[in-house]
This record gives C-alpha cells, structure tokens and sequence, in this order.
C-alpha cells in the first residue's frame, strides 16, 4: 500500500500544506500519523476517495486508464473509419498503415487491443500475430482480426493467436461488440 505525504497532497491539490493537515485534522481526508516525528500519511486509496467526494479533479495517475486501441490497416479509410467508431465509444485510438509502423506503436503505445487487417504489403497480419504475441506475451494485448479474406484465412489468424476475427464488410455494432467482448474478458 503507496502512501502519499501532507506535502505531495498539497502539490496535487495546489494548496497550502496546512489546508491539507487541517482536511486530516478534521477527518476529511482520512489520514495517520507516523510515530515519532508525527509526520502525517494518507494512502494513495485515500486520497483518491477524497478527492472524488469533494469534485477535485484527479491527476492523471490516478485517473482510470481509458482503453486504448490500435488500428492496423494499409487501408487509410478503413483505418480511420474503425479509429472513428472507437474514439466515439469511448476508446483511445492510434493508426498504423503498415505492419512496421504497428511494431514500432505496439511498443510505445501500448493498446489494450488491436485491430488487425491481414492483407498488407510488406509484412502480411499473420507475422504480425505472430510477432506481437512473441514480443508483448505479458501484455494481455487483445488482437482483433478484421479481414475481407475467407473464413479459413481468418480462422488461422484466431489458431496463431488472435482473440477473434471480424469479416469484412462488418456493421459498427458488430465491430464495438467484439471490441468490447475481448476488453471484457
């Protein structure tokens, strides 16, 4: 369990320290003292539930992580029609129209989950799988196949080791389901 002192409080909040010993004083913010030096500490859990009770806003580290989702397709209108139906619903997105450039974002970016065309020039989205799941295995990257390829081609990619496959043409409730089925799980 993270504790926080009365001085990183009062650096998040922007206020004065003694406003910060004087919300522990009084039981607001729900704090303890160390022994000795009395030095006071508040748990970083704590600290959270302050600040939601009271409206302040909380600083990026303890705000909840938006899912994020990376969208790989050398299609640039499908790639930005997909990116669209996700940051609607909610979801970071990032594009990548080549499979080196979804390397390169894999591992700076981070997605909760990707989305996978399998037809592309240079590498096609079996490497991909293939590469992604040797490279991020702890992740728990979800890869979501959606390919215009017949049912065999996408069921090789769900054997090699994607989450699931979405055939193209597919509707945006159907794309947002499976999404939202695999970040679920």
């Amino acid at each position: 369990m993270k504790t926080l002192t009365s001085g990183e409080i009062a650096k998040y909040c922007d206020v004065n320290l003694r406003t910060v010993i004087r919300w522990i004083d009084s039981g607001r913010l729900k704090g303890f003292k160390l022994p000795g030096g009395g030095n006071n500490r508040v748990t970083e859990e704590d600290f959270v539930d302050f600040l939601k009770k009271n409206s302040l806003p909380l600083p990026a580290k303890y705000a909840p992580q938006q899912p994020s989702v990376l969208i790989v397709d050398d299609e640039l209108q499908m790639a930005k029609s997909i990116s669209r139906v996700v940051t609607r619903a909610g979801y970071k997105s990032m594009i990548a129209t080549d499979p080196f450039k979804a390397g390169s974002l894999l591992s700076s970016y981070k997605p909760s989950l990707m989305t996978l065309d399998l037809s592309m020039p240079g590498a096609d989205g079996f490497e991909v799988i293939e590469f992604a799941r040797k490279e991020f295995a702890d992740s728990g990257l979800k890869i979501l196949v959606i390919s215009a390829l017949d049912e065999e081609k996408r069921q090789k990619a769900v054997d090699l080791g994607a989450d699931a496959a979405l055939g193209k043409p597919f509707s945006n409730k159907d794309l947002l389901n499976a999404i939202e089925t695999l970040l679920r799980d």
